[in-house]
């Protein structure tokens, strides 16, 4: 049992080190003005962007506005990565610094009544009445980490081990608050009858 445990971790790292240099081969065709490279990059990771935008921001609008901003940041300066091994860490700063840069704006620009009626619209034309339910309880109730981890895990299929790493979070870590964000959303719901 030890023996197989260890060969499925060490498999899993091994197609985790694949996907990092895939993904790095398609930054630097990027690089070079690679539009179908672009277009892939942007299949693979449009939604695991959005999800993380939208757990830092609690805005549908905001969060695809903020996006689309990360992925025209990466079509100019994808020349400029330096391999790491974990391209989408990368991604993942452009898109935390244009959160960042987004709620200074809305902070100076909004009042709190204004932000508070913009996130109460239906946040996704995609999205179902319950699933609309619980997104608006996640960005609602949760801290942000756990919002990021349940949104990541949930809208975008995220494992848990793939969310750790991106985080830079133990995995136990990442559990944790996958596990006490969901049971803080079941007891909002069930208070709610939901």
């Amino acid at each position: 049992m030890i023996l197989f445990t260890m060969v499925e971790n060490s498999s899993l790292e091994e197609n985790t080190k694949n996907d990092y240099a895939e993904e790095e081969k398609l930054l630097a065709q990027i690089g070079a003005d690679d539009k179908d490279a672009f277009r892939k990059l942007y299949q693979l990771h449009a939604k695991t962007i959005y999800a993380y935008a939208l757990s830092i921001l609690k805005s549908h609008h905001n969060a695809e506005e903020v996006m689309q901003e990360t992925f025209l940041k990466i079509r100019s300066a994808a020349h400029l990565y330096q391999p790491m091994g974990k391209p989408l860490a990368w991604i993942f700063k452009i898109t935390k610094n244009f959160c960042m840069m987004q709620l200074r704006k809305d902070r100076r620009y909004c009042s709190k009544e204004f932000e508070d009626m913009e996130n109460n619209h239906f946040l996704s034309y995609e999205m179902d009445a319950e699933d609309r339910i619980v997104l608006q309880a996640a960005l609602e109730i949760l801290a942000e980490e756990e919002r990021t981890i349940i949104l990541l895990h949930a809208v975008d299929g995220l494992k848990h081990r793939e969310i750790a790493e991106i985080l830079g979070k133990p995995l136990s870590t990442v559990l944790s608050k996958y596990h006490r964000g969901l049971k803080k959303l079941q007891e909002y719901l069930e208070e709610r009858g939901e």
